[in-house]
């Protein structure tokens, strides 16, 4: 099992890496070039809990505060990452911007981040403790549910973009039970098998939308003006 998940895990860290890459080099507009920045913020985040994972399989050490410290880091470039799929979604759609939709969204975000340098979290001695598991995901819950129902009232309007809204969603229902109970059920953590696969599909999307596979219709419409 330990060498198919560390296949699986730096597989999608080099996909998640070189795609960033590829779409920033290919990119032809401000939303293009945060589509690659939040591949590659995905990527290299995750990275930092993923890689000492895959170590801790093998090597004959006490990597405790690495994997603790490297929860810390992508659960912070995992609010990033949300944060640019809000600004994508600002920039892809060219949507009039709410602002009381950005307060939420930033003051969230915040929040999660402001949450997760708590102590109590126990990071050095990679901790699963429950309470605050749940506390620190509460503010990253409603932000990842904003972007979604946000992509979810776009969806007829990109062919590309139009699962965008059920790939988080589905993320969150995949990582929740791993982030809240994987303490104390430690089978859970497979849950995070199919998490990655939905941020796998989310840059496949981006991918695709940079290289114009598939026809767009906001940029259809545009032409027909």
């Amino acid at each position: 099992m330990k060498y198919r998940e560390s296949a699986f895990d730096i597989l999608y860290l080099q996909f998640a890496i070189i795609s960033g890459c590829v779409i920033l080099r290919r990119a032809q507009n401000k939303a293009e070039r945060h589509m690659g920045l939040a591949a590659l913020i995905l990527g290299c985040g995750d990275a930092f809990h993923l890689v000492p994972r895959v170590l801790n399989y093998f090597a004959d050490a006490d990597l405790t505060a690495a994997l603790g410290i490297g929860k810390l880091v992508t659960s912070i470039t995992m609010t990033v990452f949300y944060l640019l799929l809000y600004d994508i979604w600002l920039k892809h759609y060219r949507a009039q911007e709410n602002r009381r939709v950005t307060y939420l969204v930033w003051i969230l975000a915040s929040i999660r981040v402001a949450l997760c340098l708590f102590p109590q979290n126990g990071w050095m001695a990679n901790s699963s403790d429950m309470t605050w598991g749940i506390i620190r995901n509460v503010p990253f819950v409603l932000l990842g549910a904003e972007v979604c129902r946000l992509y979810f009232r776009k969806r007829g309007d990109d062919p590309v973009f139009r699962l965008v809204w059920l790939y988080i969603l589905l993320s969150f229902l995949f990582y929740l039970p791993v982030a809240v109970g994987a303490g104390l059920v430690p089978m859970l953590g497979m849950l995070m098998l199919p998490k990655t696969i939905c941020y796998i599909l989310l840059i496949t999307v981006f991918l695709r939308s940079v290289a114009g596979n598939v026809p767009r219709t906001i940029k259809m419409k545009e032409e027909n003006r």
